[in-house]
């Protein structure tokens, strides 16, 4: 739907605009995302890591011309034909033009809530009901206070049915979101601890989430929850309820009588006000039983018969809940997101796209299938598809279906070739001629683009690193959040960003205005501007042989001794260089690398005879910031560093900065921030000092490869250094210490997690395998290993073998494939 400005402006009680008549059919919250500017809102929001009012004059020059703001800065009075709407807060002004938005439609609305399993239940219900209604419905996860919002104003003209969810990570939230959605209907999925921590008690959050369903007609639940059924009768919503339950005793509508597992799908027989009926489910774990039922009980609710409600479960796809980055044949990258498949959920991609590729770059390839049951007449559907990918700079688009191949004359500014089913496109061998592009898969699951993935990946063995770009993220904002608004952050991505992929996490970081980053030596520094990374990159350990390197990529080193000062001075004035950025490093009690007190005088005196390099910054390095024990020692080193720092300081006639905290100093000594701060293993979700708040960002896991049954007294490995003193079942994994596997690990000093259970390394480790025991446990060949991630911290890893985490992780070896991903 489009507005005018004017009635956007008056649901926010702004009295006069700029051409009031001109359209609105897009808000924009992430400068980044441009599409439409003609017909953008923009809401400059502010947050504890960033400032949307920077970035007005930038969208101008885009053609933006409309804009939310809480300030009016000065250098806007001159941009010609511009809206300011003057709020005091830009994300309740997003939210009451959404809510302005959702009161034009009055149809059913499902709102989802709870702790977990509010995604699956939302895409399994548009499964279930998809084809025969037209449903709009949040794209992934968005179900924040900024989410719901510009998932809601996705509502149109064609909308049967809304299908949106909520959380919340604070009190007094919900009541926000209730007003937006405006739901109907009404899905708690369960209560946990997830969020919980900004909370009294599950009691309170409870309460807090039933506030989503005040006004609903009926929500749907599960009866014999205590503390849900309290909470249900305390708001006196329980006789609104529509519920289910597994007690077939109970008075609910909707009783599950008996769940039959096999190995890959389960048989659920249901009881309907007394009728009863059973459905073939392709998952067998007890989250997917509960997450069906609501998913069925929402469908019965609309009065979906019940032999359209078996048909479709047993249809259900897997959800999606991750992009998910991989390296690919010919040095290609893929983004997979291969299972979902429509408008909104391909903004995100291409958004996600964008951050993977170079700016700008001509070899970015969408491989799209038609997109199903969107709505839209199919010209105005791809018509919208040809924007979207033009505003993301694709370079290429390969349609798959009828569909969008019939569409294919409004792709005409775009190079295009079309294909009517996956099979074709596979059989062209197109796909051989890949070469250095970041391609997009994005497909619904009819189209089993998987096929396409297993041709252009990169193949390699089942061991795998997952990397969470989202936790890399978190942990980069977490840190942000608590420097002061000048501070700025250099992130440590040396070491192949300590085992993580210094590509891929420069990259995210980079799209989040990450200020800095710094390597380890001028090789790494190429490789990320090859990736097209254009921060600024110090190198750490910069060699006379590298200088050329250093220069051509603008890489700006550390200068920690004479040597290296002399000689690069000696090239820069070769090269006919003025003001290259130097890193001057000052030892201050590490006494591993920096000039000292002593240096200072002939420092200044080499520094100021020549105009070929200028310094940037001064810094010095913590020996012991992560250990209380030698807090008098850490302090006498900011406080030696700080006289030198203005010692050099007072001797320039420009102004440089200062830093001198790594992970464990901006954990444990904030105030002493200064300019900057190097954020390193703190950056990949390990505390230095146990500061509570990050995210575990790697997971390396393999498979059980066989399963042996032997008797007590024979011997397991090389060495025969297992020793069995009883009956046991011994599991071979596909990872060894070619992975990065210690063999210190080994002979019962290391253990793995398989389906919840911590099982001891048995024998020696072998190159590529090695042997856990797995007695009495069920567990069968093919069942994933976590050798460490969320539920089996690397810390505690490390500490088994009298290490620390920064050698676990780097040591993953090179062969071990990594997977990005975004929830």
């Amino acid at each position: 739907m489009i507005y005018t400005i004017s009635e956007i402006a008056k649901t926010l009680k702004i009295k006069e605009v700029n051409n009031p008549e001109s359209p609105i059919s897009h808000l924009l919250s992430d400068s980044r995302e441009v599409f439409n500017p003609g017909e953008t809102l923009f809401f400059a929001l502010k947050t504890a890591n960033n400032d949307g009012h920077k970035y007005v004059d930038e969208l101008y020059n885009l053609g933006v011309r409309h804009f939310v703001v809480q300030t009016i800065q000065s250098e806007w009075k001159n941009l010609k034909d511009i809206n300011l709407l003057h709020v005091k807060d830009s994300l309740l002004a997003l939210q009451k033009v959404a809510t302005f938005h959702r009161e034009h439609f009055n149809i059913p609305v499902i709102a989802i809530t709870g702790s977990n399993g509010k995604t699956i239940v939302k895409e399994w219900i548009y499964q279930m009901l998809g084809s025969e209604k037209n449903i709009t419905r949040s794209p992934r996860s968005y179900n924040s206070q900024l989410g719901v919002p510009l998932s809601v104003w996705q509502l149109n003209e064609n909308t049967e049915l809304g299908l949106f969810e909520a959380g919340i990570s604070m009190p007094n939230e919900m009541t926000r979101l209730q007003k937006i959605i405006q739901p109907t209907i009404g899905v708690f999925t369960n209560i946990g601890d997830a969020h919980q921590e900004n909370f009294k008690n599950l009691k309170q959050k409870c309460l807090e989430k039933l506030e989503l369903f005040v006004n609903c007609d009926v929500i749907i639940c599960e009866e014999g929850n205590k503390l849900l059924d309290e909470c249900m009768e305390a708001t006196c919503l329980s006789q609104k309820s529509f519920t289910w339950s597994y007690n077939n005793r109970s008075n609910s509508p909707l009783l599950i009588l008996k769940v039959e597992k096999l190995e890959a799908k389960s048989f659920i027989t249901y009881s309907f006000l007394g009728l009863p009926f059973t459905v073939e489910l392709p998952f067998t774990d007890d989250a997917s039983v509960e997450n069906v039922t609501s998913s069925i009980a929402a469908a019965l609710y609309l009065t979906t018969s019940i032999e359209t409600i078996q048909e479709k479960v047993k249809q259900l796809e897997p959800v999606a809940m991750r992009l998910d980055v991989r390296r690919g044949k010919n040095n290609n990258i893929i983004v997979n997101d291969t299972y979902n498949s429509d408008i909104n959920s391909l903004k995100i991609a291409l958004s996600f796209l964008g951050q993977q590729s170079a700016e700008d770059s001509p070899k970015r390839t969408l491989i799209l299938s038609d997109i199903l049951q969107s709505g839209f007449s199919d010209e105005a559907l791809y018509k919208s598809v040809s924007d979207l990918a033009d505003s993301a700079s694709i370079g290429r688009i390969i349609g798959i279906g009828h569909h969008i191949s019939d569409q294919q004359k409004l792709f005409a500014n775009i190079p295009h070739i079309f294909f009517d089913s996956t099979e074709d496109f596979i059989s062209s061998g197109i796909w051989n001629e890949f070469h250095e592009e970041t391609i997009l898969l994005k497909g619904s699951r009819h189209f089993e683009f998987e096929r396409i993935s297993e041709l252009i990946e990169q193949k390699n063995h089942e061991t795998v690193l997952d990397i969470n770009l989202d936790a890399i993220l978190h942990n980069f904002k977490f840190h942000r959040s608590r420097m002061n608004p000048d501070t700025k952050i250099i992130c440590m991505v040396k070491a192949d960003a300590y085992g993580s992929g210094s590509e891929e996490v420069a990259k995210i970081l980079q799209y989040h205005k990450c200020d800095y980053f710094a390597v380890a030596i001028a090789e790494e520094g190429v490789v990320l501007r090859k990736a097209g990374i254009k921060t600024p990159i110090i190198v750490l350990n910069p060699e006379v042989s590298g200088f050329n390197q250093l220069f051509e990529s603008y890489l700006e080193p550390e200068v920690y001794n004479f040597r290296i000062l002399d000689a690069f001075i000696k090239e820069a004035q070769r090269r006919g260089i003025s003001d290259f950025p130097i890193h001057i490093k000052m030892d201050t009690g590490m006494h591993r690398l920096g000039f000292t007190e002593e240096d200072i005088p002939l420092l200044l005196e080499r520094l100021k005879s020549q105009q070929a390099l200028k310094v940037k910054s001064t810094f010095s390095h913590l020996a012991a910031s992560e250990s209380w024990a030698f807090d008098d020692f850490t302090t006498q080193q900011i406080s030696l560093f700080k006289k030198l720092a203005s010692a050099l300081q007072d001797g320039l006639d420009y102004t440089i900065w200062r830093h001198i905290l790594n992970s464990a100093g901006i954990e444990r000594f904030p105030e002493e921030q200064m300019d900057m701060v190097r954020l390193g293993i703190s950056l990949y979700g390990i505390s230095a000092s146990g500061l509570d708040g990050l995210r575990n960002v790697c997971t390396l896991k393999t498979t059980i490869l066989q399963i042996k049954h032997l008797k007590k007294g024979e011997t397991v490995g090389y060495g025969r250094r297992g020793d069995l003193d009883h009956d046991a079942s011994i599991a071979t994994i596909r990872i060894g210490y070619a992975d990065g596997l210690s063999r210190q690990f080994g002979n019962r000093n290391g253990h793995v997690l398989v389906n919840g259970h911590l099982v001891p390394i048995i024998g020696n480790i072998c190159m590529d395998l090695s042997m856990i025991e797995i007695t009495g446990l069920d567990i069968k060949e093919g069942d994933e290993v976590i050798l460490f991630g969320d539920e089996l911290s690397v810390i505690d890893q490390a500490k088994k073998i009298n290490t620390i985490p920064y050698e676990v992780l780097t040591s993953v070896s090179s062969r071990v494939r990594r997977i990005y991903f975004r929830e």
